[in-house]
């Protein structure tokens, strides 16, 4: 028996006032694969590989653009880190001169 006659019988039993709303059983959902990404595009499997190159490219921009944020913050810790060794150094040669360390 095919599916036109399945349905046209199926259909032909329900009440009248629900004859021509479709029935959630009448409805089928169609299942996908792990990674379906929908029809084919035009072009065939060149414009996937373009497709698939473009996304590889915007993914690299983010990725470096990010890591420059990462080396930007990590060079103000940097200078931050230098100049509290400057006032530490700073701070040690006061106390030596006040104490009349070697190099008086």
């Amino acid at each position: 028996m095919t599916l036109r006659i399945a349905l046209t019988r199926t259909v032909a039993r329900l009440p009248r006032t629900t004859a021509f709303r479709p029935a959630t059983s009448l409805i089928m959902n169609r299942g996908y694969t792990e990674g379906a990404t929908g029809g084919v595009r035009s072009g065939g499997v060149a414009a996937s590989d373009q497709f698939s190159r473009r996304e590889k490219a915007q993914e690299d921009l983010y990725i470096m653009q990010r890591e420059k944020e990462r080396i930007a913050k990590l060079k103000e810790k940097l200078q931050a880190q230098r100049k509290h060794l400057d006032d530490l150094a700073a701070d040690i040669e006061e106390l030596e001169k006040a104490a009349g360390g070697e190099h008086n």
